[in-house]
């Protein structure tokens, strides 16, 4: 028999097949995807201006990296939460709500945030940004899946390549705000205008299926089935084999992602003898390489298997981080951040349709699962690379990202095999 109904079927057509249906290669992108886009627009910049300027905070307060790293694990306490909260609030609340507040939660904390005078300060806005941002991500993703159906890849990873596009910006603007004696922290305020004016577009948005005026018995998913499951959000999930293995693949992706993020600058000072404006810049390179191959690789999802795109996009990313690892030039080091952030451009929107197509019927609890490892992930890795830069240098800390990449790629491959074979039934 298999899973029958689904509102967004093309992702598990296309990984079974080599095309999907007729129709089914077009994305199209009308108002509410555009809106939309914009959850997507503000979270970058944030990752983007913020994440490069830990060092310069750290720098700012006076202490270690391994501290500095803390800010991972208050986003992660923060992801954690949200993962908790994001299926209880669109279900009750509404998706368009749920969107809204978490816009309005970002602006507080990123206010907060640059702020802070001190370390418990930072953490505590930063675990409230957190849970704004993860709240915000998860109810506009399956949002956008669940409007797009047959183009739910595409639409996804071009949603991703906006949120990196926009914020290639943010490492230059912090990069230039260093340069002219203003800090890192104007660059990251941006982040909070941008949040209030998606909370009031999205507001403004007409009622679509995906997007209800009002909260239903329906509104956690309306493709999950039956509906008295759909709408009890306390009866967990079980991921499959596949779906587990697309969870490890999330790990990874968020690891490599946020450690690489985190300390490429400090990496780039230890090496290359860069002043601090120059390499926070330079990790600008990651972000472009991110956004050229996600408005590549979507159109690219809907003909060829996700599972091999996202394996490639691992190896390319330890091709990349190879290069950096090695030089000791700034020019070769930029260089080797846009082979690398090619290989992340495939990564995470990737794993999610991965992840989303190999849970039918349970897409809200599947990104809700997601949230939450992807959470735990970014506790461990940024902290864990500062522990170990604080001990024997960053250099060596760098070592963490290309074991955490291979095992990605590994997931990703053995993820697929199992989507095909949980698939052969339903296409017999």
């Amino acid at each position: 028999m298999g899973v029958v109904p689904y509102a967004w079927p093309v992702p598990v057509v296309s990984i079974r097949s080599r095309g999907g249906p007729p129709g089914a290669d077009r994305l199209v992108r009308d108002r509410m995807t555009l809106t939309l886009y914009g959850s997507y627009v503000t979270w970058g910049w944030l990752l983007y201006s913020f994440n490069p300027s830990v060092p310069l905070l750290a720098a700012d307060q006076h202490i270690s990296d391994a501290q500095a790293g803390l800010h991972g694990t208050a986003m992660a306490v923060g992801g954690l939460a949200a993962a908790f909260l994001t299926p209880r609030v669109v279900l009750r609340r509404g998706r368009r709500l749920a969107i809204v507040v978490a816009a309005t939660i970002v602006a507080v904390g990123v206010t907060a945030l640059v702020l802070g005078p001190s370390l418990p300060w930072t953490l505590g806005a930063m675990l409230v940004m957190s849970i704004g941002g993860n709240l915000l991500i998860g109810s506009t993703q399956v949002g956008i899946a669940l409007h797009h159906g047959p183009t739910a890849s595409a639409a996804i990873t071009e949603a991703n390549g906006a949120g990196s596009g926009i914020g290639l910006l943010g490492p230059i603007a912090v990069g230039a705000a260093v340069s002219l004696g203003w800090g890192w922290r104007p660059a990251v305020l941006v982040t909070g205008l941008l949040a209030l004016v998606v909370a009031v577009y999205v507001w403004r948005l007409p009622a679509t299926p995906s997007l209800p005026a009002r909260p239903t018995r329906t509104a956690l998913a309306h493709d999950e089935q039956p509906a008295p499951a759909a709408t009890r959000p306390h009866e967990r999930w079980r991921p499959g084999p596949a779906a587990a293995l697309f969870l490890v693949g999330i790990v990874a992706t968020v690891g490599v992602e946020n450690g690489t993020t985190y300390w490429s600058t400090q990496l780039l000072i230890d090496r290359t003898g860069a002043q601090a404006g120059i390499a926070t810049a330079a990790t600008a390179g990651l972000v472009a390489g991110m956004t050229a191959m996600r408005f590549v690789v979507g159109p690219l999802s809907l003909r060829i298997r996700p599972a091999p795109i996202l394996a490639g996009g691992f190896l390319l990313n330890i091709v990349g981080w190879a290069v950096v690892w090695t030089t000791t030039s700034t020019a070769v080091a930029l260089a080797g951040l846009v082979l690398a952030g090619l290989g992340l451009g495939v990564q995470y929107p990737m794993s999610i349709v991965l992840l989303l197509a190999a849970s039918p019927g349970h897409s809200d609890r599947a990104q809700g699962e997601a949230t939450m490892f992807g959470a735990l992930s970014i506790g461990v890795l940024p902290f864990l690379l500062g522990a170990i830069s604080d001990r024997y240098g960053m250099h060596t800390a760098f070592t963490v990202i290309p074991l955490l990449a291979l095992t990605g790629a590994v997931a990703a491959v053995a993820g697929g095999r199992a989507l095909k074979r949980a698939a052969q039934p339903v296409v017999a």
